[in-house]
């Protein structure tokens, strides 16, 4: 039986933040939230995770269904902090010892540290370092078995010269933890018990220590400051593109797209620089999207061409539109095949029907328009009374001159036309012309001001 045990009690000092550190995002995400996906997939029976600093905070915006919260009043060290768990663990089990700032360790790699350990056998995670500065050595014996951990303040010089380092991730028995913890010593330069000691114990107490060797150095590094988020934020939309490019998606630049959710696209779309998806994103097929766009939560259907700078958000697009540029597509919008929405251009809450088109300066909200509808430049339909939002119904076949105002709630029937300065107020029948404006004057002798 295989029980996880994720440490995240510390505060994270050099983040300079009042957000707990493992709470803060790669990818839109916790990166502890992050190490809980990963583990999950090992289908654990339960996940134990060790909160200190921020603990209510994490408690509320985190969740898992078998996840056991345990305190560790003060944070003395790793091996401490294990400790702490010791009584919830079942007897039999094994122990998947991981960190809640290390967010891209895979699961694949958990599944072969945890598959090597049993109750003769302790599993560890190491991996090789051009630099290995500021970690634990690994020292191995005259048979190139694991002998022991050495933190780099305790190392001598040779150790130092080691460049296999532990990356802190074990796979343990529970039953061998209750015999070693207790063993454990802060007589060290950080006078802290570390869980690294656990190796020379179960040594000395004849087990086999085996290790798994990751190629991956980003997968276990951890973060400790903004710059190793950054670094670790951009290996993981880098890990992201390759795997969409590999799976079709043309990306003019992978090294300047972002992705904070799940992004799925059918044949054929293209993707320019600096776009960002959030959320649930879908592409149909032979989609276009120019730079500097922002979608979150959207459908994008086949052929659709979304225009440089463009918002789209929580909306559904049909096949064959044209977007932007500069537009704003707000949460509620749903725009049947072949719709178009130009420059500066708002939505909010409306269904735009098959080839209307929206092409500039105006806001629609809270509306249902019908197919191959006109809205001229500066239309607002007017849908807050300041209490109350209200809905404009336009018909299949409407023109709607530049410069309108529709105050909701109000109908314009089929085929009527809006004579553009227009301020409707009233329903308009099928094929009316509605003028509502003052008639113009022009004023004979009028004299300019003058300075």
């Amino acid at each position: 039986m295989l029980e996880a045990i994720i440490l995240a009690a510390g505060k994270g000092t050099r983040m300079k933040s009042n957000l707990p550190k493992v709470m803060h995002p790669i990818a839109g995400k916790p990166m502890l939230q992050h190490v809980l996906d990963s583990t999950a997939e090992l289908s654990p029976e339960k996940i134990h995770l060790v909160l200190g600093h921020g603990a209510e905070f994490i408690r509320e915006h985190i969740g898992h269904a078998s996840l056991a919260i345990t305190l560790q009043e003060q944070q003395l060290g790793t091996g401490h902090a294990v400790m702490q768990v010791l009584p919830k663990l079942a007897p039999d089990s094994t122990a998947l010892i991981l960190y809640g700032d290390v967010p891209l360790i895979r699961a694949d790699t958990l599944k072969r540290l945890a598959g090597l350990a049993d109750t003769k056998t302790v599993a560890l995670l190491t991996v090789r370092l051009p630099d290995p500065s500021g970690y634990g050595r690994i020292v191995r014996d005259a048979q190139g078995e694991v002998a022991a951990i050495v933190e780099q303040k305790d190392a001598s010089p040779e150790q130092l010269a080691i460049n296999e380092v532990n990356t802190g991730f074990m796979a343990i028995s529970a039953d061998f933890l209750r015999q070693c913890l207790p063993q454990l010593n802060n007589r060290n330069a950080q006078g802290e018990y570390y869980l690294t000691d656990v190796i020379a114990l179960a040594r000395s107490s004849g087990l086999t220590v085996k290790s798994v060797e990751t190629a991956f150095t980003y997968e276990v590094q951890g973060i400790n400051n903004r710059r190793q988020q950054a670094q670790l934020e951009r290996q993981y939309q880098m890990l992201l593109a390759n795997r969409l490019m590999d799976e079709g998606l043309t990306l003019l630049d992978p090294t300047r797209f972002d992705c904070r959710g799940q992004l799925t696209a059918g044949s054929d779309c293209v993707v320019d620089v600096n776009c960002v998806f959030e959320g649930t994103v879908r592409l149909g097929n032979n989609v276009h999207i120019e730079a500097n766009c922002m979608i979150r939560d959207a459908t994008i259907g086949d052929g659709v061409h979304i225009h440089a700078n463009t918002v789209i958000e929580e909306a559904e697009i049909g096949a064959d539109c044209h977007i932007g540029p500069f537009a704003r597509i707000r949460p509620g919008s749903n725009f049947s095949r072949g719709a178009r929405v130009g420059n500066f251009v708002e939505t909010k809450k409306t269904l735009l029907g098959e080839g209307s088109k929206i092409n500039h300066l105006s806001y629609v909200g809270d509306a249902e328009i019908g197919a191959n509808v006109n809205i001229g430049a500066g239309t607002i339909t007017c849908n807050y009374d300041g209490v109350n939002k209200h809905k404009t119904r336009i018909h299949d076949h409407v023109f709607v001159g530049s410069n309108s105002a529709l105050v909701a709630p109000v109908e314009i029937g089929e085929g009527a036309t809006i004579a553009a300065g227009s301020t409707i107020t009233q329903n308009i029948q099928a094929q009316q012309l509605g003028v509502a404006r003052e008639r113009q004057r022009n004023i004979d002798g009028w004299q300019r001001p003058k300075k």
